[in-house]
């Protein structure tokens, strides 16, 4: 029979033991006793199992090391408990976090390191088991993604951009390997899982397309624009744990290359043969290396096209020069290439056509009055220049320049030559073309004086002069005797290419010339002048030897001297003397 004691205290219908141990383990009954009838009661007897208390374990699914952000399940196992129906309990650092009926407690995502501890509870009874040992998960982050980018930012436009994805070694991944970890061992060759790397632009996935790249852990952008401008980040996935990595996203700014200008001087449309300037201008940065571009062709200098650093120059621009031109820099430092200039088409038009013409027209001949027209086809304000072969000509007494004319006053063999007229002005288009114009001079027909009789001729005398002109017909004669015109009067006589003097006298001895003139050209003759010489008519003397009175038989010598004059035409026989 049982009494109260240090291990069982009795207290009227109930027993209590302080501690079950293995020695506990019996057959219990009890019995109640009273002073009347009856005076006792009957019990049956109860077994009394004693085991041990049941211990619980955790388990932890993955392993205890863990990376922030993955599900991590923890089971509580209750060892040595049989089928009886438990209640579980979790503790976290100490506290109770959940009592729930499943042995199974999910973390969905593992943030920070914790210690864990559960306990089983009967749920009919106080009775438990022993609180587990404490599990300390570790939460360690997610291997980082260090991105890169070449060049460094800011990019420039058009830039080829190479962005990098590089994940750290993470020990855990060679442990579980099967080897030991030791930093000053090159782990590289054990890691086994391979990364599969994501690249993100903002919140979109990027694949390779006409200007993204993705080559494993390399994002390259070709030519990049501002549209590029945003967050890249980059992610790698791979089988084993852990199975991803983290990236801090990049912020990829792009910036415009510096801007060429191009300019063109003077404004097109420029004109055949003028000088023209294109410049290059790039609004920042220095050191800039030239390029320059004619449609799609890179230009050098050449016997037309001269290039200096940052100037393009076209000497006498033709017709071919018509295209785009472009500029672009380039130097060594970034940004190393400037954005292409837009392109500046230079259209080239003919310079207006100075047209020369020449009154009357060529041949001419000589002695007429020729005037040389130059007619601008276009614009105003021309002053003119005029030139005869390589030579200008200016005013003189030959010449007369007034403004779009020139005049040949009296033209001779010596103006035969190539003419052509240029206008200059102010303003653009500041000068004209011309092709040049023959003139051609010929000789006017001549005009042959003839004197009948043969100068000199006697006081009296009648005398007529004939104009006979080489060529043509229907001629006007006129007479000159020097530089006064004839007419028909008292002495003279004009019929038509005849002239006629009526008794020549001394006063009629000068230079007489004739000129024909007609309405067709050419429209005068030239003439060469003829001296009229007029001598009083001489006297023969007789002169007798011996003297005038002779004899019979003697021979007498007749001298006939005809004074001032050599031979006598009307006398046969010329005198055998003369004296002056």
């Amino acid at each position: 029979m049982l009494q109260s004691s240090e291990h069982y205290t009795v207290n009227k219908d109930t027993l209590t033991i302080r501690g079950a141990t293995e020695s506990d383990q019996d057959q219990f009954w009890c019995r109640g006793q009273r002073d009347g009838r009856p005076k006792s009661s009957q019990s049956s007897s109860a077994s009394l199992s004693v085991m041990e208390r049941p211990k619980a374990v955790v388990k932890v699914t993955p392993d205890q090391r863990v990376f922030r952000g993955e599900t991590v399940t923890l089971t509580c196992d209750i060892q040595g408990a049989g089928d009886i129906q438990w209640t579980y309990s979790w503790f976290k650092d100490g506290s109770v976090i959940r009592r729930i009926t499943e042995r199974v407690y999910t973390i969905t995502s593992v943030s920070d390191r914790a210690e864990y501890r559960c306990r089983g509870e009967r749920s009919d009874s106080q009775r438990s088991s022993f609180i587990s040992a404490a599990v300390t998960l570790t939460v360690s982050d997610l291997p980082t993604s260090t991105l890169t980018v070449t060049p460094d930012n800011p990019v420039f436009t058009g830039e080829r951009v190479d962005l990098k994805c590089m994940i750290e070694s993470h020990s855990d991944w060679r442990q579980r390997n099967g080897l030991t970890y030791d930093r000053g061992y090159d782990w590289t060759y054990y890691q086994t899982a391979e990364w599969r790397y994501e690249w993100y632009k903002g919140s979109v996935m990027l694949q390779t397309s006409e200007r993204y790249t993705v080559n494993r852990d390399t994002l390259t952008i070709r030519g990049a624009t501002e549209s590029d401008q945003d967050q890249f980040w980059c992610r790698g996935q791979r089988d084993e744990r852990p199975n991803s990595s983290q990236s801090s996203s990049v912020s990829l700014t792009v910036t415009d290359s510096p801007r060429s200008t191009l300019t063109v001087t003077p404004y097109s449309p420029v004109f055949t043969g003028e000088r023209v300037i294109l410049k290059c201008v790039i609004e920042s940065h220095s050191n800039w290396r030239y390029v320059w571009y004619k449609g799609s062709v890179m230009l050098q200098s050449s016997e037309r096209y001269t290039v200096n650093t940052d100037t393009l120059t076209i000497r006498g621009a033709t017709e071919s020069d018509q295209d785009q031109f472009w500029c672009r820099g380039q130097r060594d430092e970034r940004p190393n290439s400037s954005q292409s200039s837009s392109a500046v088409p230079v259209t080239v038009k003919d310079s207006p056509t100075s047209t020369l013409t020449v009154t009357p027209d060529s041949p001419v001949f000589t002695g007429e009055r020729v005037s040389l027209k130059c007619e601008i086809e276009s614009y105003s304000n021309w002053r003119y220049e005029w030139h005869k072969d390589s030579v200008m000509l200016q005013t003189s007494e030959r010449y007369t320049v007034n403004r779009d004319t020139l005049t040949i006053t009296a033209v001779t063999t010596s103006d035969a030559g190539q003419f052509w007229c240029r206008g200059q002005r102010d303003k653009r288009p500041n000068s004209s073309q011309s092709s040049s114009v023959p003139v051609t001079v010929k000789d006017s027909p001549t005009s042959t004086l003839t004197v009948t009789p043969d100068s000199p001729v006697f006081t009296g005398e009648r005398v007529s002069l004939k104009c006979v002109i080489e060529s043509r017909s229907n001629w006007r004669y006129e007479w000159y005797k020097d530089s006064v015109m004839l007419q028909t009067s008292e002495r003279y006589t004009v019929n038509t290419d005849t002239l006629t003097i009526r008794g020549a006298t001394e006063s009629d001895q000068d230079q007489f010339w004739c000129r024909g003139q007609r309405d067709e050209r050419p429209k005068l003759s030239q003439s060469s002048s003829v001296s009229l010489t007029v001598t009083a008519r001489p006297k023969a003397v007789v002169k007798v030897n011996p003297d005038q009175r002779v004899f019979r038989g003697e021979t007498v010598t007749l001298t006939c001297d005809i004074q001032r004059y050599i031979c006598h035409r009307t006398i046969q026989i010329c005198c055998q003397s003369f004296y002056y």
